[in-house]
């Protein structure tokens, strides 16, 4: 290709809202256009590194015996109603109606589609298992995109679908989907952890994030040091190291505390340790009513477990507001108690008291009483207050202790994939979702998914390979082969550009009658792991330029010399 006829050149300046470094790239040398916020245009640069990433996805996917199809990018409402993911879905679905007035949802994801294919068919156990998979565009309507393509409203992704006898049957795959995806990754140039990771909107026990470390990843991860433990801070678990559990119960005392609203406030007041304070936080749910969070004060309300122990989706939960903890629960900010909390209220709707298994480290805790200024001395859970859930809400953070006797080191890194286990979250609840298994007896398929977000990913490497002059392209994804540029040579550059063609390389040939200094950084902040010149200077010579992105200097080299050194790089 030559770049004289080029769409999507090079741009010298950017919107100064774009902010991170591989999403400026990305536009300036002329990747991926904007059209609205979170949808972008592929242009031929990005569409030739996409489709360089599908292929590497593809080889990895086949070789795990995974079976490529396609679903409809449009999926008939009713299979989401099947599931209720029509109604308590994790973003809102994107709806269209065709002209005989059928709803369709635009595809977020496709657990209801491929379910509904597999049970068109008679399954037996002799059929299982089975993993099928499609590159397919989807729709989330997200209420905040951002960065590029990291956080869209549409994009590729590559999802798979393996349907299995039983559990047991399905670990074989789930180890092997994540096995064959490190593979993926290692050949993209990127370094992934698998990070055990909440479910979510997508349903089922249990599911892993693959990771990649950057700064402006979305993803706050844990890691105990020296130890295997990795986990995504929605789920991630600490020692919580007890207080004073064996201490004797005094009595329950109300004492006046004139003092700010705050757990510091309260320690200070009444000179005693943070860890023995019980901090209770409200919230109002969409489905549940109220909830009142109760929680040793030195610790913070993880929101996403305290979802998972409501058994409510994600977000489902608001901080109730100053006003309504008064109107609402007949309490008052910064005292509120879980003490008598039931007894005042002001409200015919349920309020659930979720208690954080902290609680149980600590006797003679304080905490508020209700009223405004005043506190109580000496709370005991059972004596003085009951839970109506008891469970894991503490958020873990960097410096606590694993289990495993290691130290928690936080990180932050993006999300590139993800693979989880739904068991028969979908096939319960879709009718037919069955097999025979080997008595002749109808049982529910066993299932799981596996995603990789292709733009996401894409973005992901222009993140880490890049420099200061700008994107550096593993050779497995890189847009061409070659960058060639000629500089006052036109007949020569010409010929070597055929020759390059003849022998199988992708060329991208900078043909322009321009500078060498802008051919030159063009060249830099495309990112093309080989730059070749062909210069008049270096004619009579018979003798080319040769330089790898990722090095400083260049060689010069003969036509037999180039060939023979790019057949090596790119076959290495």
């Amino acid at each position: 290709m030559k770049y004289s006829k080029f769409f999507g050149k090079t741009s010298k300046t950017i919107s100064s809202e774009i902010k991170f470094k591989s999403h400026k790239l990305l536009v300036q040398a002329g990747f991926i256009a904007e059209s609205t916020a979170g949808r972008y245009y592929m242009l031929p640069l990005g569409q030739l590194v996409q489709n360089k990433l599908v292929d590497v996805v593809r080889k990895h996917m086949n070789k795990s015996q995974a079976q490529e199809m396609l679903t409809p990018v449009c999926h008939p409402l009713e299979l989401w109603q099947e599931t209720n993911r029509d109604a308590a879905s994790g973003f809102e679905l994107t709806l269209v109606e065709d002209r005989r007035g059928a709803q369709f949802a635009l595809g977020g994801t496709a657990e209801e589609m491929f379910v509904d294919v597999v049970r068109r068919y008679n399954l037996s156990y002799k059929d299982l298992p089975f993993n099928i998979y499609q590159f397919g565009y989807k729709f989330r309507d997200e209420k905040r995109a951002r960065a590029g393509l990291l956080r869209v409203r549409e994009f590729l992704m590559k999802d798979a679908y393996a349907f299995t006898q039983n559990e047991e049957q399905f670990a074989e795959i789930y180890a092997d989907m994540t096995k064959t995806y490190l593979n993926i990754f290692g050949e993209l140039g990127l370094h992934s952890k698998v990070v055990a990771s909440d479910n979510g909107f997508i349903g089922g026990d249990y599911c892993h994030e693959f990771i990649v470390d950057s700064e402006i990843g979305e993803s706050r991860y844990l890691q105990a040091e020296g130890h295997d433990y990795v986990a995504h801070e929605d789920i991630a678990v600490f020692v919580k190291q007890d207080i004073n559990s064996a201490d004797a119960e005094d009595s329950l005392t109300e004492v006046d505390a004139d003092r700010p609203k705050t757990v510091k406030a309260g320690a200070e007041l009444h000179g005693l340790p943070l860890e023995r304070q019980i901090k209770n936080v409200a919230f109002s749910s969409q489905s549940k009513g109220y909830v009142l969070a109760v929680i040793r004060a030195d610790l913070d309300v993880n929101v996403r477990k305290l979802e998972n122990l409501l058994g409510v989706i994600e977000d489902d939960l608001e901080p109730m507001e100053a006003s309504d903890v008064i109107d609402v629960l007949g309490s008052y900010p910064g005292f509120i108690s879980p003490v008598g909390i039931k007894n005042d209220l002001k409200t015919d709707k349920e309020v659930i008291v979720v208690g954080d298994d902290s609680l149980r480290t600590i006797k003679n805790a304080y905490t508020g009483a209700n009223v405004k200024k005043r506190d109580l001395l000496n709370v005991n859970i059972d004596r003085d207050y009951t839970c109506d859930i008891e469970g894991d809400i503490a958020l873990a953070q960097a410096g606590y202790m694993h289990e495993s006797g290691g130290k928690l080191v936080e990180k932050l890194g993006i999300e590139v994939a993800n693979i989880f286990q739904n068991g028969y979250h979908y096939t319960s609840k879709m009718a037919g979702a069955n097999f025979v298994d080997a008595n002749n007896q109808e049982q529910n398929l066993y299932m799981g998914c596996f995603g990789i977000g292709i733009g996401r990913t894409l973005q992901t490497i222009a993140e880490i390979h890049a420099d200061d002059k700008g994107l550096v392209w593993p050779k497995s994804v890189t847009p061409y082969h070659v960058h060639l540029i000629g500089i006052k040579a036109a007949e020569y550059a010409q010929d070597l550009y055929d020759k390059l063609l003849e022998e199988g390389f992708e060329v991208l040939f900078d043909d322009r009658d321009d500078r060498p200094g802008s051919m030159f950084a063009d060249a830099d902040l495309i990112g093309i792991p080989v730059r070749v010149v062909a210069s008049g200077r270096l004619e009579n010579e018979s003798k080319y330029e040769f330089k790898l992105r990722s090095e400083k200097d260049a060689e010069l080299l003969s036509l037999e010399e180039l060939i023979t050194k790019l057949n090596k790089f790119y076959n290495a």
